[in-house]
């Protein structure tokens, strides 16, 4: 093994310790920034516009994200720069919530300005590490890796529904501060890790730079550009419900935070156990293969909500929905960093973002706003907010994957048969 060999495989090392302890973070925070919302009194305008505003900020910022790594010259500083602000935003939260002192929309800034920090890092982190994995071993790599990582969030989210059950009994805030302050030693030691990472080499010329304006000029000729109009759709169809399934749980059912948690963390289980096996899957019969079958499984996911609402049943259909978006998370990023040269993955990338958080910011408010003006279903608006965000679901699911295009070759194989092999019943790989 040579001395470039030997400096990717330490780098990965760290890149996996420093993913051990991001997900910790990720664990603490990720499901309970809503239900802190609604600890203090949030109006359902406001839980859309948590779920809207980060987005959008983060998404717009992301702009920048390519000229700062090339103003830089290194990838590995400006995430490291950014990870470490986003650490410390959550210091302020910790604050607030032990002191009880915080408004509903100052909130919403922590958390967006938290957010927006995290996405400056995300193309550069991403860019460099698909420089260290070999493009026929990602989706094996990226599998393994997320599902060992999925594992940590699992058992942090676990933790931190326990910590505010105990804590509800005595000053359910103090439990929130716990948490906030738990994530940012979390944050602060995957930094560290973060830091010890080798950066490859990475040239770029002036025919790799372009604008978004260009990028969007090319939308109608493009296949990439065209996969990113998909998930967008995809996002803001996803987006029109998903802040809302916590206010439903919590506020309307009445759920406790542990039985929330174990909800809520059934998916993500779900994902871990199968991400790997849609990543093998991925590597023979290609990204799109899977996005195909995964998108219109996730299409219903809201539609059986509205079926029935006991908590064992929901259980099942969080199994469904972590089968599912194991699959297509996995192979959207993947098809990324396949049609994308290295060069220009940073800028892609932080387009690609760019769109999807304007897609997931609009989805929010859209939601935010219909939940007030819809009729109730079975006795709940949140579950025609639902019915609309399924029916939308499926239509672009159905209707745009189709005309997409694999950028590498693969196996040709029906979606039966991958959904057959995915399960067991007549394995491929």
């Amino acid at each position: 093994m040579d001395s470039s060999e030997l400096q990717t495989k330490r780098t990965l090392r760290f890149s996996f310790l420093d993913g051990i302890f991001a997900s910790g973070m990720v664990g603490f925070v990720q499901d309970y920034l809503t239900p802190f919302l609604i600890l203090l009194g949030a109006t359902a305008r406001q839980i859309g516009a948590l779920n809207a505003f980060p987005n959008l900020f983060a998404s717009l910022i992301q702009l920048k994200s390519a000229d700062l790594v090339e103003r830089t010259k290194s990838r590995r500083k400006l995430f490291t720069v950014t990870v470490f602000l986003q650490a410390l935003m959550l210091l302020p939260m910790a604050f607030i919530a032990f002191k009880q002192t915080a408004t509903p929309a100052i909130f919403i800034i922590l958390v967006v300005l938290f957010t927006c920090f995290g996405a400056l890092a995300t193309p550069a982190w991403a860019s460099l590490m698909s420089n260290l994995v070999a493009n026929d071993q990602r989706g094996q790599y990226f599998g393994w890796r997320n599902k060992t990582l999925g594992f940590v969030t699992v058992g942090a989210a676990f933790i931190a529904g326990f910590i505010l059950q105990q804590m509800k009994r005595t000053n359910i805030f103090y439990g929130f501060a716990v948490l906030f302050t738990c994530a940012f030693c979390f944050r602060m030691v995957s930094w560290f890790f973060l830091t010890k990472m080798h950066e490859p080499l990475l040239r770029q010329d002036d025919k790799d730079r372009f604008t978004f304006f260009e990028f969007l000029a090319r939308i109608k000729e493009s296949n990439f550009a065209q996969f990113v109009l998909f998930v967008s759709l995809m996002n803001f169809s996803v987006n029109l419900a998903s802040p809302f399934f916590a206010v439903l749980m919590l506020r309307e059912l009445g759920f406790s935070y542990f039985l929330y948690a174990i909800i809520t963390v059934t998916a993500t289980l779900t994902v871990n156990a199968t991400i790997s096996r849609w990543g093998r899957h991925a590597d023979k019969v290609g990204n799109l293969k899977i996005i195909r079958l995964a998108a219109p499984l996730i299409g219903t996911l809201p539609m059986l909500w509205i079926i029935n609402r006991h908590p064992l049943f929901l259980f099942f259909i969080q199994i469904l929905s972590g089968f599912a978006w194991a699959g297509f998370n996995l192979c959207t990023m993947n098809f990324i960093y396949d049609a994308v040269t290295p060069e220009k993955r940073t800028r892609c990338i932080a387009y690609f973002n760019v769109l999807n958080g304007i897609a997931l910011c609009c989805g929010a408010l859209l939601g935010g706003f219909l939940l007030q003006k819809l009729p109730a279903l079975f006795g709940y608006r949140i579950l025609m907010l639902f019915l609309i965000s399924s029916l939308l679901r499926i239509s672009v699911a159905l209707l745009i994957p189709q005309r997409l295009k694999e950028v590498r070759p693969v196996k040709e194989i029906k979606s039966a048969q991958l959904f057959f092999s995915m399960i067991g019943i007549r394995p491929l790989v």
